[in-house]
């Protein structure tokens, strides 16, 4: 389907032609006409598939024709993380270019003169805010914000929300909202709790459901099989070019996604004293510290950036040659994510993953997803001998209880000894 299909207005798609927007992707083509129809909408779909237009299109569409007051908020936005709500609110002005709405992002991590910028926002009514819900709480506990005009409230990726443990903030920011208004929710995932916290605010949802998809084919795929301390070396020759096929070395613009936040920090150092132009992004920068990091690896004056799954989600640059995963993800999903960081704007791409002994199984579970099996790049002879793809499952571990003599039933434990004993979090 194309976009001038839909019953958009004229403004809307005279944005959409100058940012070259034409064909709707499966999750704009099944959400758009189901939210101008003013339904609650349950949207099922993982980043990357062009679900922000799924939601902002219809939204600025619905605004241009009902009745609303424009000196009011009309629509609040809700975002996981500052990155995602400024990716939003991007789009936002590029799609609205033609059309007379006003939007203010709401995050935090920023200076005092930002907190003022939000504040005339949210009180002279901007047509639209996004925000993320910590920083709009703390806006609602310092004065009084009018949302008795609010008709749309959307939530974007939901799943992380609920992980990050913001769910709580949403329902007192849904208790500030008018009971009549259209709620839109997008994740990339459905668990059971999700769901059930979703029907609690919203009224009669229609679920549309894109299943995950496989990453294109335009990204080549490998895998290396090591111990974790070849992995430092196989980066450094991965960065100067060993068994890729993008041509000229060192690569620029190369995401690194590291699973913990210590190791980012020491993957950063370590590769800057090798003469890499490294940086890091993760949780502990601050927001002009993000932003400059960002600026800077989109103008490719950064050989390779280190970062936390922060990044995988909600960050578009397009000419990225190569994403390399330091450990495996636990998700397929993640795994799909973060590899899709390449390949973009019809572009091609590359993608290697380490994988130590621990995390074979994890990475099993993304060839099997994939239904084939990933390319194994080989360790160079001079790192050593790399482990044989052996992946098993773990043993579980039994304990036996021996009952002393005289006595019936072992005793019960107690909850700190079942608390030791139950399982880590996967």
């Amino acid at each position: 389907m194309y976009f001038d299909e839909l019953p958009l207005t004229d403004n809307i798609l005279d944005a959409l032609w100058d940012m070259h927007f034409e064909e709707c992707t499966p999750v704009q083509e099944a959400s758009i006409p189901v939210i101008l129809e003013g339904r609650d909408v349950i949207s099922c779909a993982q980043t990357g598939t062009g679900k922000t237009a799924a939601y902002i299109l219809p939204l600025l569409n619905n605004l241009a024709t009902d009745n609303h007051d424009d000196s009011r908020i009309n629509a609040v936005i809700m975002a996981p993380t500052r990155e995602l709500a400024q990716q939003i609110d991007q789009q936002m002005e590029g799609f609205s270019f033609y059309s007379p709405f006003s939007s203010v992002a709401v995050y935090g991590g920023s200076d005092g003169n930002v907190w003022d910028v939000q504040k005339r926002g949210l009180t002279r009514g901007a047509d639209v805010v996004i925000a993320t819900p910590g920083r709009l709480l703390s806006h609602m506990n310092v004065y009084k914000i009018d949302f008795s005009a609010v008709k749309y409230f959307i939530l974007d990726e939901a799943d992380r929300m609920l992980d990050m443990g913001f769910f709580d903030d949403i329902l007192k920011i849904v208790s500030s909202l008018p009971r009549n208004r259209q709620t839109i929710m997008f994740s990339a995932t459905m668990p059971d709790e999700l769901r059930r916290l979703a029907k609690g605010f919203m009224r009669n949802p229609v679920e549309v459901n894109i299943a995950v998809s496989r990453p294109p084919e335009t990204i080549h795929q490998q895998a290396c099989i090591c111990y974790d301390m070849q992995k430092l070396p196989l980066v450094k020759r991965l960065l100067r070019g060993y068994g890729l096929k993008t041509t000229g070395a060192p690569l620029r613009k190369v995401l690194l996604f590291v699973g913990k936040k210590a190791n980012v920090k020491d993957i950063y150092i370590a590769l800057r004293k090798d003469g890499f132009e490294a940086r890091q992004m993760h949780s502990d920068l601050t927001q002009p510290e993000r932003e400059q990091v960002m600026l800077d690896f989109r103008n490719g004056k950064v050989d390779v950036l280190v970062a936390t799954d922060i990044v995988a989600r909600g960050i578009d640059v397009d000419d990225i040659p190569l994403v390399i995963n330091y450990d495996v993800p636990r998700d397929v999903e993640d795994y799909v994510h973060r590899i899709g960081r390449t390949a973009r704007a019809e572009n091609s791409g590359e993608a290697v993953t380490l994988v130590n002994e621990k995390d074979q199984l994890f990475f099993l579970k993304i060839e099997r997803f994939l239904k084939k099996s990933i390319d194994r790049l080989p360790v160079p002879e001079e790192l050593g001998e790399a482990p044989a793809f052996n992946p098993r499952t773990p043993e579980k571990k039994r304990r036996s209880f021996r009952r002393k003599p005289g006595k019936g039933k072992p005793k019960q434990h107690s909850s700190k000894s079942k608390t030791a004993q139950s399982k880590p979090k996967q």
